[in-house]
C-alpha cells in the first residue's frame, strides 16, 4: 500500500526534482522567492519526524522516504536518537517551495527537551503544530501552545495519523476549537471553500463587513489574518502515507509572508553545538542586514567582546555546505565564537529572551575513581552551553558535581554523552527536587562595606514579584545621590550573581529589587565595594523578609478506564495536587489538573499497573508554587543562613582606622545613610532586628477564624492538607505596615469596595448611616475620591440595589472612581465575584470587603482580599499624605 502511495505521487515530486540541488543557492540568492523559518512541533509520538520525512520527500530534497521506526530518518543524525526513536537535538533542513525558501527546524518533542525546542522558538517566522489524530490535544500541547502565544508565532496544525481507528475528524476539530483557539479552521484539500472562507471571515468584525459585500476572502487576507494570530489553518492527513502533505506544503508556500527587515544588521542565536572535530558552532537567524565570513561581533557578556566568524555553514540534516555570506532570513552556523549563548541576541537584536521552562530535578554526579572533578568541571561546561536547561553547580563546602535538568530521560542521554564525547563514566544519585525561594511582603535591605581604604552603602527595597517573573532590577535612586555610573554597575552586581534564599539555600526568584539610595566616598570607593555592599544589601533583606519555599510543579493528564477514576482522584489528593472535573469520552475518562513534582516521580508505574496497562499519563512542567511541605525541607536541607560565609548578610563598618563586622539585625542602626522608607513604626521605637516574619497583624478575633474555618470545612471537605492553612496565610499582613508608595501601586491595578459593607464596618460611618444613609454612602466616596487621587488606581465601589424593584443598573464616574450600582435581583457580592473573576485574569486586583465567603471565592479568583480595617488604614495614609503636600504648599 505504502509503495502505492509513493508510485502516485512521482508525479507531483518529479516537479520538484529540477530544484534539487538549487534549494540552497536559491536560499543563499533569495531573489525572486520569500524566505521563511518554518519550524514543527509536536507532542511525543505524534509524528512530528514523520512529517518533517514527508514534506522533505515531497519537495524532492530525498530520494528515500526514511522512519523512525527503521532508524533511517534524514533529520535523526545521531545515534541516541535512532536508537530511542526520539528527537533530541533541534535540526536544520531546507527545500524550496514554488514561491518561498523554507528552512525548516525540527525541535524535539519529549517533554525533557523542551527547553531546545523552546529557544528554536526564537527564530521562527511560523510553525507546524503537529497533533496526533488518536491523542487529540494534550498536556504537552497546551504548553506549546502558550509558547507559541507567546512569541507570537503564526501556526498552521497538522492532525496526523488520521487513517487509524477512533480518529474523528470533526470532533478532533470541535476539541481544537475548544482547548486551543476558536480560529482554527479546516484548510485540508478537501475541506468545503465557501466554508473556509466564511470562516476566515468570521474571526474578524472588518472583514466579515467586507465578505459579506464581495462573498469572497482574497488570499492577502487571510494571510493577513494568520500572521495576525486570528486564524490557525488545520490540515488532517497521514504522514506517513503522504496523505494531506501537499496541502500543508501549499499553505505555507500561499498564506505566509516574508518579514521586513531591516538593513542594520542584527542576528538571534538559538543554538551552541559541536562538530565531530569539536569546533564550537553558534546556530543563528540573520534578523536584518548583512552577516559575512571574517565580520567582527561583538557582545557586553563576559566583561565585552570582540571576535571574527570564521566560518559560515548552511545544514541540511548531518551535511552543510559553507557561504561567504547570510542573508537577512536565513539560517547559519557561525564558526569561531566562543562567547555566544542560546537566546543571545547580537548587533540591532542585542539582549536575550529569558526562558519559561526551568529544570525541576536535581541529580549529585558521582565520578570514577581518579577523576579529578576540577578537570572534569571545564568539559561539563561545554555541555551546559549547549543545553542551558542542564544547569552545572560546584559545591565548594561539599566538594561536589550536582546537576539539574527536566527529566529522567535527559539524565539517561547525558550520561551518554559524557561517556562518548569526554570517555568518562559516571554516576548519578537518586536525585531530589530543585526548589527555589521568594518573598511574602516588602523589605529593606541595607548593605555597607567599609574595610580600611574602602567604602559603599546600598539600599535595595525587595517586593514580591508575579509568579513566573523571575528577578527584576531597576532604580529609583537620583543621579545627585549616588552617580548614574555606580547605580549602573550596582544593577549589573545584581544581575551578575545567583542569589541564595535563607531557608534551604535555593536560588530566590519572583523579586522586583529596587535600588533606593547609596552612598560612594570621592577618594576610597572602588568598584568591588558596590559588590560587597549589593550581594549584602540582597542577603540582609532575605534575612528580615517573610520567606516562601517553592516547589516545581507538573500539569498532568492522565487517561485511564471509567472505573479507575475514583482511585486516581483520590491519589491526586494525597499528592497535595488539583484536579479539574472528569472529561467523559468514548471508551475512557481523562483527569486533568497539577501535581507536586516531588510526589508525582514514579506514579507511572503505579497507574500501569491499577489500569492494567490502559492508563497513560503526560506530565509538563507547570513552573513554582509554593511548597507543600515546607518544614520537612527545610529540616532536611538543616541550612543555616548566618554560616554561609559566602552568602553573608553582615556589613563591614569601620572605625579608629580598623574594619569590624556588624550582624545583620544591628545593620540599620549603623547604615549611614536613610531610604526614607519605614517597614515598621513602632512607638517605642521599633526594633530594626525583628524580621518581617515575626511582625504579625493582630488577630482579627479567634470567633471570625473559627467561623472562616468552618465554612472552608464545609465548602472543601474536612481539612486533610494545609489548604485552610494556605487561605489563613493569604490573610495575615504585617502589622507593622510600610509606607504608602511601598506597595507600588500599578495604574491598571484594580480595587473594588463593597460599599455597604465598609460603611457598616467602619464605625464613624455607620454612626451616619444611622441616621441617614445617603449620607454615609456619600462620605465614604469622598473618602475613597482623595484615596484615589494618591494611589492612582482603578476603584470601583459597589452598591447594592438589588431590592429596587425594576433597576436596571448603573454605572457613575465622580472624582476618579467608577460607582456602580446594581441591578434588581443582583447583590454587590455577586457583582464582585464575577468582576474579580474577569478583571483578574489580565490585572491585579483587591477586593476590599470584609465578607469571610466572599474573601474565599475572590481568593480563588486570584484577587488579593483587603478586609475594611485594612482599607480603613490606606484610607487615612492618603489622607494624611494629602495633608502633607499641602502643608509643603503653604509653606512655600
Amino acid at each position: 500500500m505504502c509503495c502505492d502511495l509513493l508510485d502516485n505521487n512521482t508525479a507531483h515530486r518529479a516537479a520538484h526534482h529540477r530544484r534539487v540541488g538549487e534549494a540552497i543557492s536559491v536560499y543563499e540568492k533569495g531573489k525572486a522567492m520569500k524566505r521563511l523559518v518554518v519550524g514543527i512541533l509536536a507532542h511525543v509520538d505524534a509524528g512530528k519526524t514523520t512529517l518533517s520525512e514527508a514534506m522533505l520527500y515531497h519537495t524532492g530534497e530525498l530520494k528515500k522516504l526514511g522512519r523512525v521506526d527503521h532508524r533511517d530518518a534524514f533529520l535523526d543524525t545521531f545515534a541516541l536518537e535512532r536508537e530511542r526513536g526520539i528527537t533530541i537535538f533541534s535540526k536544520q533542513a531546507v527545500f524550496s517551495l514554488p514561491h518561498t525558501a523554507v528552512t525548516l527546524l525540527d525541535t524535539p518533542g519529549h517533554v525533557d527537551f523542551s527547553a531546545e525546542m523552546e529557544r528554536t522558538l526564537q527564530v521562527l517566522d511560523c510553525a507546524v503544530l503537529v497533533i496526533s489524530g488518536t491523542d487529540g490535544v494534550q498536556a504537552h500541547t497546551i504548553t506549546l501552545w502558550r509558547l507559541l502565544e507567546r512569541y507570537r508565532i503564526p501556526v498552521f496544525l497538522f492532525i496526523n495519523k488520521m487513517d487509524l481507528a477512533g480518529a474523528d475528524r470533526a470532533a478532533l476539530l470541535a476539541a481544537l476549537r475548544a482547548r486551543l483557539h476558536e480560529g482554527c479552521v479546516d484548510f485540508s484539500a478537501d475541506a468545503d471553500w465557501d466554508a473556509v472562507q466564511e470562516s476566515v471571515a468570521m474571526c474578524q468584525e472588518t472583514l466579515l463587513e467586507r465578505f459579506l459585500e464581495r462573498g469572497v476572502v482574497s488570499r492577502e487576507e487571510i494571510t493577513e489574518q494568520i500572521a495576525a494570530r486570528r486564524v490557525f489553518p488545520c490540515y488532517f492527513g497521514a504522514a506517513l502515507r503522504l496523505n494531506g502533505v501537499d496541502a500543508l506544503l501549499d499553505g505555507l508556500d500561499r498564506y505566509t509572508a516574508q518579514p521586513v527587515y531591516p538593513d542594520a544588521f542584527g542576528a538571534q542565536v538559538f543554538k551552541i553545538a559541536r562538530d565531530e572535530q569539536g569546533n564550537r558552532l553558534s546556530y543563528l537567524k540573520i534578523t536584518g542586514g548583512t552577516l559575512r565570513v571574517r565580520d567582527a561581533l561583538s557582545g557586553e557578556a563576559d566583561g565585552g567582546w570582540q571576535e571574527k566568524v570564521s566560518q559560515l555553514r548552511v545544514y541540511a540534516g548531518a551535511k552543510f555546505r559553507t557561504v561567504e555570506q547570510a542573508e537577512a532570513g536565513m539560517v547559519v552556523a557561525a564558526a569561531g565564537l566562543t562567547h555566544t549563548r542560546p537566546g543571545m541576541g547580537l548587533g540591532r537584536a542585542s539582549g536575550a529572551a529569558a526562558p519559561v521552562l526551568e529544570p525541576v530535578l536535581t541529580y549529585r554526579m558521582v565520578l570514577p575513581e581518579g577523576c579529578d572533578p576540577h578537570t572534569m568541571l571545564p568539559k561539563l561546561r561545554q555541555l551546559e552551553e549547549e543545553d542551558p536547561m542542564l544547569r552545572i553547580v560546584w559545591s565548594e563546602a561539599l566538594r561536589e558535581l550536582h546537576v539539574q535538568l527536566m527529566g529522567e530521560i535527559q539524565l539517561e542521554i547525558l550520561t551518554r554523552l559524557i561517556d562518548e564525547r569526554f570517555g568518562v563514566a559516571v554516576r548519578f544519585d537518586e536525585g531530589s527536587i530543585v526548589y527555589k525561594e521568594t518573598i511574602a511582603a516588602p523589605v529593606v535591605g541595607i548593605g555597607h562595606f567599609e574595610p580600611l581604604r574602602h567604602y559603599a552603602e546600598v539600599h535595595l527595597l525587595l517586593e514580591p514579584g508575579e509568579r513566573g517573573s523571575g528577578l527584576r532590577f531597576d532604580t529609583t535612586c537620583p543621579a545627585d545621590t549616588l552617580d548614574g555610573n555606580w547605580q549602573r554597575l550596582i544593577l549589573t552586581h545584581l544581575a551578575e550573581k545567583q542569589h541564595l534564599g535563607v531557608l534551604t539555600g535555593s536560588p530566590v526568584t519572583d523579586i522586583r529589587c529596587t535600588l533606593l539610595t547609596g552612598r560612594a566616598h570621592l577618594k576610597h570607593t572602588e568598584g568591588g565595594d558596590f559588590r560587597e555592599a549589593t550581594y549584602r544589601a540582597v542577603r540582609n533583606g532575605l534575612m528580615q523578609a517573610e520567606s516562601v519555599l517553592l516547589e516545581p510543579y507538573y500539569a498532568f493528564r492522565l487517561e485511564l478506564p471509567a472505573d479507575c477514576v475514583g482511585r486516581a482522584m483520590s491519589d491526586i489528593q494525597r499528592m497535595h495536587g488539583s484536579c479539574d472535573a472528569p472529561e467523559t469520552l468514548p471508551g475512557h475518562t481523562v483527569l486533568t489538573g497539577r501535581v507536586p513534582v516531588a510526589l508525582l516521580r514514579g506514579y507511572w508505574s503505579e497507574v500501569a499497573a491499577y489500569t492494567k496497562g490502559q492508563g497513560r499519563l503526560s506530565c509538563t512542567p507547570d513552573g513554582f508554587a509554593p511548597c507543600h511541605n515546607t518544614a520537612e525541607v527545610v529540616a532536611a536541607a538543616g541550612y543555616d543562613p548566618e554560616r554561609d560565609t559566602e552568602n553573608t548578610p553582615d556589613s563591614v563598618f569601620c572605625a579608629h582606622g580598623a574594619g569590624y563586622t556588624v550582624k545583620w539585625n544591628e545593620v540599620k542602626a549603623h547604615a549611614h545613610l536613610d531610604a526614607g522608607i519605614r517597614m515598621d513604626t513602632d512607638a517605642a521605637g521599633g526594633s530594626a532586628e525583628q524580621p518581617v516574619a515575626a511582625r504579625r497583624a493582630p488577630s482579627s478575633g479567634a470567633a471570625e477564624e473559627e467561623d472562616l474555618r468552618a465554612l472552608f470545612e464545609r465548602t472543601y471537605g474536612p481539612i486533610k492538607d494545609r489548604g485552610f492553612e494556605a487561605f489563613q496565610q493569604s490573610r495575615k499582613q504585617s502589622a507593622a505596615r510600610e509606607q504608602l508608595y511601598v506597595t507600588r501601586i500599578r495604574p491598571d491595578d484594580y480595587l473594588l469596595v463593597d460599599g455597604y459593607n465598609i460603611i457598616f464596618s467602619w464605625d464613624e460611618l455607620h454612626d451616619i448611616a444611622a441616621q441617614d444613609i445617603n449620607a454615609a454612602r456619600e462620605q465614604l466616596i469622598n473618602l475613597l475620591s482623595n484615596y484615589q487621587s494618591v494611589r492612582k488606581c482603578r476603584l470601583l465601589v459597589v452598591f447594592d440595589a438589588y431590592r429596587v424593584k425594576g433597576g436596571t443598573g448603573s454605572v457613575e464616574k465622580r472624582h476618579g472612581l467608577d460607582i456602580v450600582y446594581t441591578k434588581e435581583a443582583e447583590t454587590a457580592d455577586m457583582y464582585i465575584e464575577q468582576a474579580s473573576y474577569d478583571l483578574s485574569r489580565k490585572h491585579r486586583v483587591r477586593v476590599a470587603t470584609s465578607d469571610g465567603l466572599e474573601q474565599m471565592i475572590i481568593l480563588g479568583h486570584g484577587a488579593e482580599r483587603l478586609s475594611a480595617n485594612e482599607l480603613k488604614w490606606e484610607v487615612e495614609q492618603a489622607s494624611r499624605h494629602i495633608d502633607e503636600v499641602l502643608r509643603d504648599l503653604r509653606a512655600r
